[in-house]
């Protein structure tokens, strides 16, 4: 795992991830402490989605990126740092000074699509997931999930 570029704080953006094409991950609701939204932006194309965990759909993001999707990027740019979010989304963007709002500026330039493509549920289930990890003591032995990983080295 890289160690995050800044730190950050897991109230509003408890999950974020750069995988399968797309920046995603899980936003907080601003107005209601037992829902989150799972957003998402596509690489090279800028196409979002953004719903409730049970695949309600953001209200703001109709047509544009919501907040939440605004939330997701500045967190990203903390978390992976400007370039690797750059390459990643596929921005062409000068890096110095770039943050998360030159980011989204530069996306919402190209007048993204929204993606209909329905991953809330995978991304939401790998959030899930990722807490299950939290529930455990720090441990340096090795883990049983993660036996399909062969050993770095074999023992001469």
């Amino acid at each position: 795992m890289t160690p995050p570029a800044r730190p950050r704080k897991l109230a509003k953006v408890p999950f974020v991830e750069l995988a399968d094409g797309r920046l995603q991950g899980v936003v907080s609701s601003g107005s209601d402490i037992g829902r989150v939204y799972v957003s998402s932006v596509a690489a090279g194309t800028y196409a979002f989605a953004c719903s409730t965990n049970n695949n309600r759909p953001c209200g703001g993001a109709r047509g544009s990126f919501c907040n939440h999707i605004g939330a997701l990027v500045t967190e990203a740019v903390l978390q992976y740092g400007t370039e690797r979010v750059l390459r990643y989304l596929r921005i062409e963007l000068p890096e110095a000074g770039a943050d998360g709002p030159a980011l989204l500026a530069a996306m919402r330039s190209t007048r993204p699509q929204a993606d209909g493509s329905k991953a809330a549920a995978s991304v939401f289930s790998r959030f899930l997931r990722h807490l299950t990890y939290l529930e455990h003591a720090p441990v340096t032995t090795p883990s049983p999930e993660m036996h399909f990983f062969p050993p770095a080295r074999e023992a001469a």
